[in-house]
């Protein structure tokens, strides 16, 4: 029967700390990409709506 140390599970928490941290990372990297695509994305977008709104022609008739 083999008896576990306290150095043995100190050790595999810092292991599991280890892999949490560069997930932790890697989640917040790969947030940022997607919320810089994201604002790209809408302010492409905004300014094919804005450039559409100021090209339309206007025609108005009178009657008299």
């Amino acid at each position: 029967m083999t008896s576990i140390d306290r150095s043995d599970l100190e050790a595999k928490l810092r292991e599991i700390e280890g892999v949490v941290t560069d997930v932790e990372d890697e989640a917040r990297s790969n947030a940022l990409a997607i919320v810089v695509i994201a604002g790209v994305v809408i302010g492409i977008a905004a300014l094919i709506m804005w450039r559409t709104k100021q090209s339309k022609i206007r025609i108005e008739v009178y009657r008299q």
